[in-house]
Order: C-alpha cells, then sequence, then structure tokens
C-alpha cells in the first residue's frame, strides 16, 4: 500500500515521503495512529497545501523533545525494590518503573520511551538506560536500584 508519511517514522522516512508498506502495518498501525495516509492523488494536493502547517508541528516536537533530553541527561532516578541478600531482585525494575521515578522528579517521560536493550533490570546497583523522547533526540540516564530494608 502506497502511503505519505505524516511525521518521522523511524526506519521508514521522513514527513511527506510517499511509501510502500505492507497493508496490515498501515491500516493497523500507520494510519490509526495518525502517522500516515493512503496516498491517493486527492491525500497528496491536501497534503502539499497543508505541508508547512505540519513542518512546523515536528519542529515544535523536536524543539520540545530536544529540551526534554537536556533536562533527561545526567539525571539519577532512585528505585528501592526488594532483594535477596546476593544483590538479585524479587521480581525487576522495568521500563514503567523508571518512566514513573522520572514523573516523581517532574519529567513527563512515557514508558515507551525508555529504553532497555539487555530486558528489565534485575540486580541491585546502578544502571544506564537511554531514554527516547523523540526519534532524534537521546539522553542517557541512571538508575540506582537499592534493596529495600524492612
Amino acid at each position: 500500500m502506497q502511503i505519505i508519511l505524516l511525521e518521522k517514522v523511524g526506519k521508514l522516512g521522513n514527513l511527506g515521503d510517499v511509501v510502500k508498506v505492507k497493508d496490515g502495518f498501515a491500516r493497523n498501525y500507520l494510519i490509526p495512529t495518525k502517522l500516515a495516509r493512503r496516498a491517493t492523488e486527492a491525500a497528496i494536493k491536501e497534503f502539499e497545501t497543508k505541508r508547512a502547517d505540519l513542518e512546523k508541528a515536528a519542529q515544535a516536537k523536536l524543539d520540545a523533545a530536544k529540551s526534554l533530553g537536556e533536562q533527561l541527561s545526567g539525571k539519577t532516578v532512585r528505585i528501592v525494590q526488594k532483594a535477596g541478600v546476593d544483590g538479585r531482585l524479587f521480581g525487576s525494575v522495568t521500563n514503567f518503573d523508571i518512566a514513573e521515578g522520572l514523573g516523581k522528579l517532574g519529567l513527563a517521560v512515557q514508558k515507551a520511551q525508555v529504553r532497555l536493550p539487555n530486558g528489565p533490570l534485575k540486580t541491585v546497583g546502578e544502571h544506564v538506560v537511554t531514554v527516547a523522547p523523540h526519534g532524534d533526540v537521546v539522553a542517557e540516564v541512571t538508575v540506582q536500584v537499592v534493596a529495600q530494608v524492612d
């Protein structure tokens, strides 16, 4: 299916690109989330008239993400979890826990923006994780996992 991208989509293209994707990906994800439209003649003409507004909106999102990235870089989040004597956690620290901890610091981060490449954190100590508020903005945050003292 031919679609017009209304925002930058990682590994697919930038705003305004006409790309061919699988039908299910377009119908089930890109179109419902308003990341793309079907590439019909009418849609292409309508997009060209709205292009400047969409570019301004995309730039505003990027600027907001850059400012959030600057605030995030170098931050340390402390998370308290139950742990055994060997330092392994009973459970794990997930991206939801990290996003919640950043929220308590006054930084609005969604759990999907927290990247844990090796999966959830399962040991006590300091771990460096990345937070990507935008596809072009990535910040590193230190997560300090501490054993709960009863």
